[in-house]
C-alpha cells in the first residue's frame, strides 16, 4: 500500500457524510480470547502494512546498489546514487513515523509540537498534499495524543490524492485535548475501507492496507477513552478529536 491509497472518489459529490465514533462504538468481544483475536489479526494487519510501505524504499536501494556493481552500467553511477539516497531518506521518514505513530519503541513519554511536525512535515514529503500544521511549537503531547494527532495528519493527507492542504490544530480544554484536521483540495475522498475502519467495523470486502491505518486511528482513540467524528462533502473533509484529560 502506497501512503496515498486510502483515498480516492467513492463517496457521493453530491452528499455530505457524518459518522461519529465513540469509546463504545465497536462492540465488545464476547470473551478474553475474542479481544485476543482481535488483537492479533489488528497486529498482523498493521505489520502487513509496515512492510508493504518498507519494500518499496528497500527494493530501490538494493537496485541502486545493483547498478554500482554493475560494470555495464558505470556510466550510470551518479543515478544509483542519487536513487539510493532518496530511498534511504524515504525509508528513514516511514521509520521515524512508525514508531511514534504505530509503536512504543521510543523513550520519550511526551512530544512538543514541535517535533510532531517534523515527523509529520518529512512523511508529507512522500505525499502530494501539503500540511499546515497549526499547533504551537511548545505545546506538550503525551503519547496517546502524540500517536493520535500522526495518524490523523496522515489519514488527512491521505485523502488527497491529488493534492491540497491539510491543516492539524490543536486545542487544550478543562477537560482534555481537542485534535481537529481539515482536508481540502481536488477529490478529496476517504475510501470505504477507510470508512469501515474509523466506524470501528472489521474490514468488509475492500483491501486491507486501506482499511488498516483509519482502523488503527479509532483504536488509538478508543483506547484513550476518547470520540473521533468525521465529516465529508465535496472535495473537503473535516475531523474532530477529543481525547479526555
Amino acid at each position: 500500500m502506497s501512503m496515498d491509497d486510502l483515498s480516492t472518489p467513492n463517496l457521493s459529490n453530491a452528499e455530505t457524510h457524518v459518522d461519529t465514533v465513540t469509546a463504545d462504538a465497536a462492540p465488545s468481544p464476547a470473551s478474553p480470547e475474542g479481544l485476543e483475536l482481535r488483537a492479533h489479526d489488528l497486529a498482523t494487519q498493521l505489520v502487513g502494512k509496515l512492510c508493504h510501505d518498507f519494500i518499496s524504499p528497500a527494493g530501490a536501494i538494493m537496485s541502486g546498489l545493483d547498478l554500482l556493481e554493475d560494470p555495464s552500467a558505470q556510466d550510470m553511477r551518479q543515478e544509483a546514487l542519487n536513487l539510493i539516497k532518496a530511498s534511504a531518506t524515504k525509508m528513514v521518514t516511514l521509520v521515524h513515523f512508525a514508531r511514534v505513530a504505530f509503536g512504543a519503541a521510543t523513550t520519550s513519554e511526551a512530544f512538543n509540537g514541535g517535533q510532531l511536525e517534523k515527523i509529520l512535515s518529512d512523511m508529507y514529503t512522500t505525499m502530494r498534499a501539503e500540511l499546515d500544521f497549526a499547533i504551537p511549537a511548545n505545546m506538550l503531547f503525551q503519547k496517546p495524543a502524540a500517536r493520535a494527532l500522526l495518524n490523523l495528519g496522515l489519514l488527512a493527507g491521505n485523502s488527497l490524492p491529488t493534492g491540497g492542504k491539510a491543516t492539524l490544530e490543536a486545542t487544550a480544554t478543562d477537560d482534555g485535548l481537542v485534535l481537529t484536521a481539515e482536508a481540502r483540495g481536488p477529490r478529496a475522498r476517504l475510501k470505504p475501507e477507510a470508512v469501515e475502519g474509523l466506524n470501528g467495523l472489521p474490514l468488509g470486502d475492500g483491501l486491507n492496507g486501506q482499511w488498516i491505518q483509519p482502523h488503527w486511528l479509532y483504536s488509538v482513540v478508543q483506547d484513550a477513552g476518547g470520540t473521533l467524528d468525521f465529516h465529508s462533502e465535496t472535495d473537503a473533509l473535516s475531523f474532530k478529536i477529543i481525547l479526555p484529560a
